[in-house]
């Protein structure tokens, strides 16, 4: 997930995130790098990870973060779901989904034809996604099933509200489509054969 501080925000000063050029920056400097070894490590180097396993990998390292950049810091044992949510709310700076008040002219149109101002905020399935790949990167890094603060009742809730409230602001369903089945081809039966004639 990528993130861009926000000078208004509590935890901006070393909110963690990367700008676009320092960004640049750091990938030149590590393909300087690379190319100055000269390429020896070609056959050595790790397998390349999913898309998935990066992502959470991203996820898991900008949560990290986030706790070091808490006042007071916080270490991942002190983590409660309560933080969770604290984390969720702080990402909505960043969000780019448009969703509108009940004020709005265009609370529930799901194609406004015009611009509003309204605020943005993180898309209620990216929340979802994240907190899945938190929830397993907890895990991963040894953290206990039963104390996963990713998968406290209380997340599961705040998702669900959060899915309910931008449903409606945006008018759009978030009910899961049922699949099609593929048309199933006809068998072709041959009549039964006539009786034989007495």
């Amino acid at each position: 997930m990528e993130l861009v501080p926000n000078p208004d925000s509590p935890h901006s000063k070393n909110s963690g995130a990367i700008s676009p050029s320092s960004r640049r920056q750091n990938f030149s400097t590590t393909s300087l790098a690379a190319a100055s070894a000269g390429g020896a490590a070609t056959s050595s180097s790790p397998p390349s990870l999913s898309r998935y396993e990066s992502q959470k990998r991203r996820d898991w390292n900008t949560f990290g973060q986030y706790l070091r950049n808490h006042r007071p810091p916080l270490a991942l044992s002190q983590c409660s779901s309560a933080h969770v949510l604290e984390f969720l709310r702080y990402l909505d700076q960043f969000g780019k989904t448009k969703i509108h008040t009940h004020m709005c002219p265009f609370f529930g149109h799901p194609n406004p034809p015009a611009p509003c101002p309204c605020p943005l905020r993180q898309a209620w399935g990216s929340l979802d996604a994240l907190i899945g790949r938190l929830r397993a990167a907890y895990e991963e890094n040894g953290g206990k099933p039963e104390t996963n603060p990713f998968g406290a009742r209380v997340v599961r809730l705040y998702l669900r509200e959060v899915r309910e409230v931008q449903s409606k602001a945006r008018g759009v369903s978030y009910e899961k489509k049922k699949r099609k089945k593929p048309p199933q081809q006809q068998e072709h039966h041959h009549p039964p054969p006539p009786p034989p004639a007495a």
